[in-house]
């Protein structure tokens, strides 16, 4: 498909004003928020001393990029570049078919609260949102023009969707549905969620050998959270079962403690709170506690599905209180001697508007799935095109990692929502280029408004939870 001349302009305009939004986005974050993870992982870079707690890709491709300057920059201007330059190619590749208003909408995601203000935290959720742009954005551009992706673009598209892949464990549920997905073969749906599945153990049986041998990241133990996790969830609402591996002592201590919190696992790794009591079980090898683990989730299904309901309800952010905690960005970085800075008024400014925006709808990660689930009915109802195929993907990668939290999952941080609340949004842009399917829209909206008016019922109904994370570990 050539460039109709009177397309060049708006592409260029659109160009320019992705280039605007990432140097003003720049100046008003940096140089960038560190949260405790982030110093953890500059520690590591400093000392040259890598485990696997925190993803060693990161703080590796960090390593690389200190020689342009210390602190946390070279990452905000990564993660920063990578995420303007991914919106503003679809955009670019929207203005070029003529859609000059869905181009201007995707750049308008770009500057929802919720988006820009946890993209300037330097951390690996920012960091993986960045890198899957960048590569759709990629796609997107010939895509979207009906041409063939280039050799040369293969290079830049494998690193960023490798770099996607060991930037957060559970990030193989996005990049593998994502590919699988836009792949012209297989053409069934049923090979292609086979050829899914191999794929993800694959990737599961790799990335721990390149953490370890390639990028020479020591273990942690960090696999074994889940186990433990779950086992504690499980303990706490069966106290009289053999299953879990806990004495029947620890599994007093754990009720009576309240170890096993549907918000986190981290009373259960803190010493002052439940680690102690958990000290013998997580001694034990990973291996053995994930026997365990599919021994009394066997034994006991009403339980673990009661305990993963739980959780899945916590993070989705459904039926919770008003300020569920860990949904706005920091305003300031974690305290540390490290030299990572805090940035300006602004930044402080766009943060605490984000704390405002977080606890409506647009913070909600259910509200999303919902429009997910309308916007991916829309579209295998439509006839297969360009748009059709890559908004397609775009949500089923969104709903596969929503998905995996069902089962993977141990924290309810809105950060790790944010890939599934960007595809959605740049996939329903991508589908506006036509009337919906009225049954489809009715059905959908419908739902909307139930989950909406159920949670914002709960959050006037239920009491507010403590504000500060060494109260909710109590």
């Amino acid at each position: 498909m050539s460039i109709e001349p009177a397309a060049r302009p708006q592409q260029r305009y659109i160009a320019i004003a992705a280039a605007a939004l990432c140097i003003a986005s720049l100046a008003l974050f940096w140089p960038g928020t560190a949260m405790y993870d982030t110093v953890a992982q500059y520690r590591q870079v400093l000392s040259g001393v890598y485990d696997d707690w925190h993803p060693p890709a990161m703080a590796r491709v960090w390593a690389l990029l200190a020689a342009f300057g210390p602190g946390a920059t070279p990452m905000l201007v990564l993660q920063l570049v990578t995420y303007w330059l991914g919106l503003g190619m679809i955009a670019a590749a929207l203005g070029r078919v003529g859609r000059s208003r869905s181009a201007v909408a995707i750049l308008a995601i770009g500057l929802l609260p919720p988006f820009l203000g946890w993209q300037g935290v330097v951390l690996k959720d920012a960091q993986l949102a960045g890198a899957l742009l960048a590569a759709v954005g990629i796609i997107g551009w010939w895509q979207l023009a009906g041409r063939p992706l280039p050799g040369a673009t293969w290079v830049p598209l494998a690193l960023l969707l490798a770099y996607a892949v060991l930037v957060r464990a559970n990030a193989v549920f996005i990049v593998v549905p994502l590919l699988v997905t836009l792949a012209p073969r297989p053409i069934y749906p049923v090979a292609k969620l086979a050829t899914g599945l191999i794929a993800v153990v694959l990737v599961l049986g790799i990335a721990p050998v390149v953490n370890h041998r390639l990028l020479r990241a020591q273990p942690s133990g960090v696999e074994a959270t889940q186990a433990l996790y779950d086992l504690a969830g499980i303990a706490a609402r069966v106290p009289t079962s053999d299953t879990t591996g806990l004495t029947q002592s620890e599994v007093a201590t754990v009720i009576a403690r309240g170890c096993a919190k549907p918000f986190f696992w981290d009373p259960l790794g803190d010493e002052a709170h439940c680690g102690t009591t958990m000290a013998r079980l997580r001694a034990l090898p990973t291996a053995t506690l994930y026997v365990t683990l599919a021994s009394a989730a066997l034994h006991h299904p009403i339980a673990y599905a009661g305990h993963r309901l739980a959780h899945l309800n916590s993070t989705d952010r459904w039926l919770v209180p008003f300020h569920w905690p860990s949904a706005a960005p920091p305003a300031a970085s974690e305290p540390n001697t490290l030299g990572l800075a805090n940035p300006g008024a602004g930044a402080r400014a766009w943060e605490a508007l984000t704390a405002v925006v977080v606890e409506t709808p647009l913070g909600w990660p259910i509200a999303w799935i919902v429009v997910a689930l309308i916007g991916l009915a829309m579209s295998v109802s439509r006839a297969r095109d360009s748009v059709r195929d890559l908004a397609t993907a775009l949500l089923v990668s969104a709903l596969a990692l929503e998905a995996s939290f069902a089962v993977l999952s141990i924290a309810s941080d809105l950060r790790y929502h944010l890939w599934p609340m960007i595809a959605t949004a740049v996939a329903a842009v991508l589908l506006a280029d036509r009337a919906p399917p009225r049954k489809i829209l009715a059905v959908g909206l419908s739902v909307l408004v139930l989950v909406v008016a159920s949670g914002t019922a709960a959050r006037v109904i239920l009491p507010q939870p403590p504000q500060t994370y060494a109260g909710m570990l109590g």
